[in-house]
């Protein structure tokens, strides 16, 4: 944890600098981008990883895998956010989670743009800085706060995404759309959100928030409610109480697999 902590800190502080001094923008996709800054925070995460523990495997965003090695894997978004950092958007966060045998064990965001560390550890709670987090006690569809994001191919499947979108619409109090699925997550460990749903993620997206929305009191499954893992193709959290009812809208709605 102490290593995660510091290099989620160190890999702001890189961001940071290059939001200041500017940086080229590449297209890994139609709307998909990516930029040297994403880049130097991974190469940055990795090196302090792979320096202290040589033997852990890496899953990141922007490089792949390492080579197989113990049971020990870090997964690492260096930049969750590009879009909205390439835009000067302060809406984005570094995100490294930590598996044991296939089981989340640890994860931490930070969000630089507002200094706030969210970080967990299995069975010892959430906290955001020095303060414990848990998620909202709403109980009621009706009366929740959602947010979500579009997958990269949403141009080319928006008929499979939009019932979901007219579905939570319809029942939930309001949807909103960040553009940062960790930091989504985020707030739905403090409560500022009551559910997030998402199809189309990869492992480095969801694997510190998952552990984060877990240990906050929440809930976290694939969108027909069986049990999550990080290579699950859609993920619907939620601070339990409304878990279900989520997922009955989602019943409702053409699958999106």
């Amino acid at each position: 944890m102490d290593l995660a902590l510091r290099a989620a800190r160190e890999a702001g502080a890189i961001l940071r600098e290059y939001q200041q001094r500017g940086f080229d923008i590449e297209r890994k996709g139609r709307i998909n981008l990516v930029t040297a800054a994403d880049r130097a925070s991974e190469d940055h995460i990795k090196a302090l990883i792979s320096g202290s523990f040589p033997e852990h495997r890496i899953l990141a965003e922007e490089s792949g895998a390492s080579a197989a090695g113990n049971e020990y894997r870090w997964l690492i978004d260096p930049l969750d956010g590009t879009t909205n950092f390439a835009h000067g958007l302060p809406c984005w966060a570094v995100s490294i989670g930590v598996e044991y045998c296939g089981e989340m064990i640890a994860g931490v965001i930070y969000d630089p743009t507002r200094d706030e560390m969210y970080a967990a550890e299995r069975g010892s709670g959430a906290r955001c800085n020095d303060r414990s987090i848990r998620v909202s006690e709403i109980e009621h569809l009706e009366n929740s706060l959602l947010v979500t994001g579009f997958p990269y191919d949403v141009r080319e499947r928006m008929h499979e995404y939009r019932p979901a979108w007219e579905g939570y619409l319809s029942r939930a109090q309001g949807v909103r759309r960040l553009g940062a699925a960790a930091v989504d997550m985020c707030y739905v460990a403090c409560g500022y959100f009551e559910g997030f749903w998402e199809f189309g993620l990869h492992p480095w997206d969801t694997a510190a928030g998952w552990i984060l929305i877990e240990e906050a009191g929440g809930r976290v499954t694939q969108r027909d409610g069986s049990r999550f893992d990080n290579f699950a193709p859609s993920i619907i959290a939620s601070n339990d109480r409304v878990h279900e009812q989520m997922l009955a809208v989602l019943r409702d709605e053409p699958s999106t697999r």
